[in-house]
């Protein structure tokens, strides 16, 4: 029997980086805070997975200053938008094997 998990990236297992990943691929980029908001966690808990995100090239981030505030915004890299692609599929194969 064919292993029907064996397409699931573990990067993706955590439901907060399903969510950062699913905000960023339909957006051009997205700022820390807009995205704290729309998962409704933490700084310091959404801070540890953008940077385990940010360290397998998934995402990038880009710091800037907009007026005299610093704002850190991200963004999916090729890299990134292929592994979490396959990852969907994989998860499509999941639920319906049979299509």
């Amino acid at each position: 029997m064919k292993d029907i998990i064996s397409g699931l990236n573990k990067v993706f297992d955590s439901r907060v980086r399903l969510g950062i990943m699913s905000i960023l691929m339909v957006n051009d980029s997205v700022d820390f805070n807009t995205m704290k908001e729309l998962l409704e966690v933490t700084d310091g808990n959404l801070a540890s997975h953008l940077k385990a995100l940010e360290k397998e090239e998934i995402i990038e981030v880009k710091k800037q200053f907009v007026g005299r505030k610093p704002n850190t915004s991200y963004k999916v890299t090729p890299r990134g938008d292929e592994l979490f692609k396959k990852h969907i599929d994989a998860l499509e194969k999941l639920i319906n094997p049979l299509s």
